[in-house]
């Protein structure tokens, strides 16, 4: 199999990158990623407000909050790349509810990347506590009589049985995020293409 490479940009030992939450998990997640990426790099975490509500409901909502983190977390810190991850809950048509969460990557020029989304089926029992108000992660809490569950596997490892914790999870939407900075070319303005009208 052929994997097509291209050359990524290439951060400084100096770059600054920060994550728009002090939630160990998705600090945990970004760093795995940039470890790999750039070896050098580090991140840290930083308390920042989302802009939405607590608990999001749609991709639209949750995606807005990934971005209002990365934003404000690039704005606050003044750093070079901020990433901003939120996890959310979708209305289905047949009246269940699955799970969502979406990572948006942001730069001190503008450039965005974003990814999502993780489409988990909910028990009945965790869909009836997100109707009635509570958090996902408060959901899970009281479902399985544990604390904390979503700053540790989170309902995506408690429901696959540890086959993937929230860390694992929230790491592929990290790296489809940071893909504008690991294939720049491939992002880069295309030029106009022979017979193909442009407007």
């Amino acid at each position: 199999m052929q994997i097509w490479s291209m050359p990524r940009i290439q951060f400084s030992s100096s770059t600054r990158f920060v994550v728009g939450s002090t939630n160990g998990v998705k600090i945990s997640a970004v760093q795995a990623v940039l470890s790999r990426a750039w070896p050098h790099s580090r991140c840290e975490g930083v308390a920042v407000h989302s802009g939405v509500p607590d608990q999001p409901w749609g991709d639209d909502e949750t995606e807005r909050g990934a971005d209002g983190r990365a934003r404000a977390a690039l704005a606050f810190c003044n750093a070079d790349l901020a990433v901003g991850l939120e996890g959310g809950v979708v209305a289905l048509p047949d009246g269940g509810v699955r799970s969502c969460a979406w990572a948006v990557a942001v730069d001190r020029t503008g450039k965005r990347g974003v990814g999502g989304s993780l489409a988990l089926p909910l028990p009945e029992s965790v869909a009836v506590r997100l109707r009635a108000g509570e958090e996902l992660g408060h959901a899970m809490d009281a479902v399985v009589g544990a604390v904390g569950t979503k700053y540790g596997s989170g309902a995506v490892g408690i429901l696959t049985a540890g086959l993937i914790d929230r860390q694992r999870a929230y790491e592929t939407l990290v790296t489809y995020a940071l893909a504008p900075w690991l294939a720049p070319d491939y992002f880069a303005q295309a030029s106009p293409v022979p017979g193909i009208e442009h407007s």
